[in-house]
């Protein structure tokens, strides 16, 4: 599949390898007829095979019988578009009509669909013209001149099931990324907008609900099974493979829908607020790590002023995009483009500043972030744009407040601190590791609160050119925020002190902490997130060739994993009628799990334990 990069150009998102190459599925087809398929594809003479190959495609077009020979046809071809989408000869020899009649076939003809092994044909055909339509544009032409998109658009709308709608939503997305050809697929622009975004929403439901929650193997669809596993593994691969398939569903669809973003076409559809909502919640997560999903499509949309306005009025979304800035997502740097191009916009400003400024100030010491250089000097300029004047637009007394610190901390003490000398900033740093030690022997003291003042003047005291030290200072204090029980100022230290990290987001005891506070606040994706990244950390930096992940971080990772599994709103759902008092005992589980793992971590405090071998709970 295709995806938008930074500069609104697609490339290439998926990239599903054949299981077997050519020659190889070739040579195991054991058929000694030579005029089936497999034995013309052996024909050495060129001329030869390619007319017996054009006579196969027309035979194929105009069937009439069952012949379980179609669907072993149509799995060699799947398997030669997967290899080999840019080979020219099957393109030119009228693979395209081919595939469309048998697609027509199959969505007029219901008694035929269901007779033998029909019902297998219209996937495959499906999926051969959305591989051969994926990379070049010429063939995607042939595609379209050759009648695809009707067929394609009846098993979008559900004509047959889920598997069919993702092949389909998967083909019209790559016609749709053409200039070429898009024009073809908007001709069905309102409905085709309307059918993805519902099928967006629901998919993840629909496929948990007809395929993943049905637990009796002997009522789910054999060939659904059957396409998902190729006949190998059992109910365990079979559930593994259709959350893999409903992420891809949901992702192609999203595709689909940003090739229309992209030319803001049909915006006054995509931008409606339940849509917007739902995006939120579209995570491609660990099964699709690839695709920026949801947040890909805000992105889009934030480039225009219709779709600015729409998301501005959201705080659901707005939030969304915040805590993602502040996370170690690999698309952090979406959440921060799309704050910084509301911000940017003087209509869409004063909407979002309240909120968003919370958040960002936490990101303006960031120096870079992918291949995004200085991201925290643009920050910085965009809070503070027009700072003088803003403190008489915004109303809430704790935003003024962050705005005039970090003007304070960018403006006016980067001023002070340019003429420093080296030997007044080495002066600064013994002082400053003295005061950090002081406050480190307050904090194993049990007093908290105090260490933070300490931290606090340290920090103070701290040039903004020692790096390593404010580092280890904020992470400090997050620690003892979180002894506090205050995520959120335990989330703000933690993330600054990951901005001053090298490279950015690489402090593994910063990570630890975060992870732990957003598991306080119940953000599982985030804390799933950072506990990763931790778990990364220990893994690369010890010198021992036997890792031992800590218990508690694999602790972490089960429990976030559970609650951000691709279906678990379905799940929750599908069995609301008698989970109420259930989901009230998770929420008391919840609170005692977070009340067992400071208690822990205080008595480990007190008698100046190690979290883990070697790990000491603060930074020396």
């Amino acid at each position: 599949m295709d995806s938008l990069n930074k500069k609104g150009k697609m490339t290439p998102i998926f990239n599903t390898s054949p299981p077997k190459t050519i020659n190889d599925m070739v040579t195991d087809q054991m058929c000694n007829n030579p005029c089936c398929f497999f034995c013309i594809m052996k024909e050495p003479d060129t001329s030869l095979r390619r007319s017996c190959l054009a006579t196969c495609f027309k035979e194929m077009s105009v069937i009439n019988r069952d012949d379980q020979q179609h669907v072993l046809v149509l799995s060699g071809l799947w398997n030669i578009a997967m290899a080999q989408p840019d080979d020219p000869e099957f393109i030119s020899l009228g693979i395209f009509d081919c595939m469309v009649s048998l697609l027509e076939k199959g969505t007029n003809d219901r008694s035929w669909l269901f007779r033998g092994q029909n019902i297998y044909i219209p996937y495959y055909a499906a999926h051969v013209i959305g591989s051969y339509t994926m990379n070049k544009v010429e063939f995607a032409e042939k595609a379209v001149l050759a009648g695809v998109i009707p067929p394609l658009m009846e098993l979008l709308r559900g004509k047959i099931s889920w598997v069919e709608q993702r092949v389909a939503v998967r083909a019209l997305g790559h016609l749709a990324s053409y200039e070429r050809t898009f024009e073809a697929v908007a001709a069905y622009e309102e409905e085709l907008v309307r059918l993805t975004m519902n099928l967006a929403s629901t998919c993840l439901h629909q496929v948990y609900t007809k395929f993943v929650g049905v637990k009796d193997e002997n009522k789910r669809s054999k060939y659904h099974c059957d396409l998902l596993t190729r006949g190998v593994g059992g109910l365990e691969m079979e559930n593994r493979k259709a959350e893999e398939w409903a992420s891809q569903l949901q992702c192609w669809s999203l595709y689909l829908l940003n090739c229309f973003a992209c030319k803001e076409r049909s915006l006054n559809l995509i931008c409606n607020q339940g849509f917007l909502v739902d995006l939120c919640g579209m995570w491609g997560g660990l099964v699709n790590h690839s695709s920026p999903a949801g947040v890909g499509l805000i992105r889009i949309l934030c480039y225009s002023k219709y779709g600015r306005q729409n998301i501005s009025e959201s705080k659901q979304v707005l939030e969304n995009l915040c805590h993602l800035s502040r996370s170690s997502d690999d698309w952090q740097y979406m959440g921060i483009d799309c704050l910084l191009l509301l911000l940017k916009d003087i209509d869409t400003r004063y909407k979002v500043i309240e909120i968003v400024t919370m958040f960002l100030i936490d990101l303006v010491e960031l120096k870079s972030l992918g291949d995004r250089s200085n991201l925290g000097e643009t920050i910085t300029k965009t809070l503070l744009l027009d700072y003088k004047q803003s403190k008489f637009r915004i109303k809430n007394s704790h935003v003024l407040k962050a705005l005039q610190q970090t003007w304070e901390l960018k403006v006016e003490r980067r001023k002070r601190e340019k003429t420093m000398s080296v030997e007044k900033i080495e002066e600064k740093r013994v002082l400053v590791n003295l005061i950090k030690q002081q406050a480190n022997h307050v904090f194993w003291l049990g007093d908290v609160e105090e260490a933070i003042k300490m931290y606090n003047e340290a920090l103070d005291t701290c040039p903004l050119k020692l790096r390593k030290e404010r580092m280890v200072l904020y992470s400090n204090r997050a620690q003892c925020y979180l002894l506090l029980r205050d995520p959120d100022a335990a989330i703000r230290d933690s993330t600054r002190a990951l901005c001053l990290s090298n490279p950015t987001n690489s402090h593994g005891k910063s990570l630890w902490r975060r992870s732990q506070a957003y598991d306080m606040k119940g953000l599982a994706k985030e804390s799933l997130m950072d506990c990763i990244m931790f778990i990364n950390s220990v893994t690369t930096t010890t010198n021992n060739k036997r890792v031992k992940i800590p218990y508690y971080a694999a602790r972490m990772i089960s429990k976030q994993m559970e609650a951000t599994w691709l279906f678990v709103n379905a799940q929750s759902k599908f069995t609301r009628s008698d989970d109420d008092y259930e989901i009230s005992s998770n929420e008391d589980d919840h609170q005692l799990e977070c009340d067992e793992m400071m208690r822990q971590m205080m008595m480990m405090m007190m008698e100046k334990k190690s979290i883990a071998s070697g790990e000491h709970l603060l930074d020396i």
